[in-house]
C-alpha cells in the first residue's frame, strides 16, 4: 500500500507540473509582450519532448532500475522547472519547459511499468485507476493554484513551487522498493520490433495518439478559452479544476465497477462523454458550460484512458516497458501536434472551431477503440 501511495505522489507532482502552464498562457503572453500563439507553441514543446523521451527512459530504467531512474529524473526536472521561472523570452521558455517535460516524462510511465511488474494482470486496472487519484489532484491543484498565483503574485512563482516539490519527491522516493529488474540487458531494438510486429500494439499506439490530440489538446486550451469569454485567470483555473475533481470522483467509481464490465464498455462510455464535452465547448466557452464539459472530460479520461493504458500493459508482455514508453510517446506527441496545429486558431480566438474538430475526431476513436477491444483476446 505504501508503494501505491508513493506512486500516486509521483503522478501528482508530474501532473502538477504538466498542467501548471495552461491556466497561465494568457498571463505569460502579456507579461513577456508576445502573441499568445508563441506561448502556446512553447507549451507544445513540453508535450513533444515529454513524449519523445519515453523510449529513452524505458531503456534507462531497464539498466538503472525504475526507482533510481525516477529519482534522478525528478532531480533534473526540479532544476529545469526552477530555471523556467527566470526566463525572459518565449524561446527560453520553450527550452526550459521542454527540458522539464523531458525529465518529468520518466515519472508516470515508470509508475505504470512498476504496477505492471508488481501487480497481477487480473488486479491491474484498479491499481492503474488509483494512480489517477494523484493525476486528478495534480490537475486540480495546478488549475486553481496556477491561476491564483499568476493573478496575485506572478506566473514565475508557480514554476518555483513545482520545482521545489520535485526536489522533495526525489528524497521521498528513497522509500519505494525496487522491483526485480526482469528486463536488464534486453535489446531495445528487439523490443521495438516485438511491438511493431504486434497488430494490437500498433493499434493501441494509434489510439493513444488520437486520444492525446483530443483529450490533452482540449485540456491545454480550456483555460485560455474561458478567459476569452471574460473570466479572470483565477476563474479560468477554477473551472478547469472541476476536471481534476471529476477525475478524482470518477476514479473511485471506476475502481469499484471495473470488474463488472468489459473494458470495451469503458472506452465507449469515455468516448461518448468526450464527444458531448467537445460539442458543448464548440457552442459556448463560458464558465458554466466549460465546467459541465470539464466533468464530461473527467469521465472520458478515467473511463477511456485507464482502459487503453491497461490494454497497453497486456498486448506485448515481454516488451512491457518499451510498449508503455511508446504509449506515452504517442499520447503526448498527439497533444503536442494538436497544440501546435491549432495555435493560429487560438490566436484568432476560434476556439469553437477547435472544439468542433475535436468532437469529430473523437467519434472514430470511440468506435474503433471499443469494437477492437471487445474483439481482442490476450495471447
Amino acid at each position: 500500500m505504501r508503494s501505491i501511495r508513493l506512486l500516486q505522489l509521483t503522478t501528482f507532482v508530474s501532473t502538477l507540473d504538466r498542467f501548471v502552464m495552461p491556466p497561465m498562457l494568457v498571463t505569460i503572453a502579456v507579461d513577456l509582450g508576445v502573441p499568445l500563439s508563441e506561448v502556446v507553441r512553447a507549451a507544445s514543446v513540453y508535450f513533444l519532448v515529454y513524449g519523445l523521451m519515453q523510449l529513452v527512459w524505458g531503456t534507462v530504467s531497464d539498466a538503472l532500475g525504475l526507482v533510481r531512474t525516477m529519482r534522478l529524473t525528478m532531480l533534473a526536472a526540479a532544476v529545469c522547472t526552477v530555471a523556467a521561472a527566470f526566463v525572459v523570452s518565449p524561446l527560453w521558455l520553450a527550452v526550459t519547459r521542454g527540458l522539464a517535460g523531458g525529465f518529468f516524462g520518466a515519472a508516470y510511465p515508470a509508475s505504470l511499468v512498476y504496477v505492471g511488474d508488481t501487480v497481477p494482470a487480473r488486479e491491474r486496472q484498479p491499481e492503474i485507476a488509483r494512480l489517477m487519484v494523484g493525476t486528478a489532484m495534480g490537475i486540480g491543484l495546478a488549475s486553481v493554484g496556477a491561476g491564483l498565483i499568476a493573478q496575485l503574485v506572478s506566473w514565475r512563482a508557480a514554476f518555483l513551487v513545482t520545482g521545489v516539490l520535485s526536489l522533495a519527491l526525489t528524497v521521498l522516493l528513497r522509500r519505494l522498493p525496487q522491483p526485480p529488474m526482469t528486463r536488464k540487458g534486453s535489446s531495445v531494438v528487439k523490443a521495438i520490433a516485438a511491438v511493431g510486429k504486434t497488430r494490437a500494439a500498433v493499434f493501441v499506439l494509434l489510439m493513444a495518439f488520437t486520444e492525446g490530440v483530443v483529450l490533452l489538446g482540449v485540456l491545454t486550451l480550456l483555460p485560455p478559452a474561458v478567459e476569452q469569454s471574460g473570466a479572470t485567470p483565477a476563474v479560468a483555473g477554477a473551472v478547469t479544476a472541476v476536471y481534476g475533481l471529476a477525475v478524482f470522483l470518477m476514479t473511485r467509481v471506476i475502481v469499484t465497477i471495473t470488474h463488472r464490465f468489459h473494458p470495451a464498455v469503458f472506452i465507449g462510455v469515455g468516448a461518448t462523454a468526450a464527444v458531448l464535452a467537445c460539442a458543448l465547448l464548440a457552442i459556448e466557452q463560458n464558465p458554466v458550460t466549460t465546467a459541465v464539459a470539464a466533468v464530461l472530460l473527467g469521465l472520458a479520461w478515467t473511463s477511456m484512458h485507464s482502459s487503453l493504458q491497461t490494454w497497453a500493459t497486456e498486448v506485448v508482455p515481454d516488451a512491457r516497458a518499451t510498449m508503455m514508453s511508446l504509449f506515452a510517446t504517442a499520447l503526448f506527441a498527439g497533444s503536442a501536434v494538436a497544440a501546435a496545429a491549432v495555435a493560429g486558431l487560438a490566436e484568432a480566438g476560434a476556439y469553437g472551431t477547435i472544439f468542433f474538430l475535436s468532437a469529430v475526431l473523437t467519434i472514430p476513436l470511440g468506435l474503433f477503440g471499443s469494437v477492437s477491444r471487445a474483439r481482442w483476446r490476450e495471447p
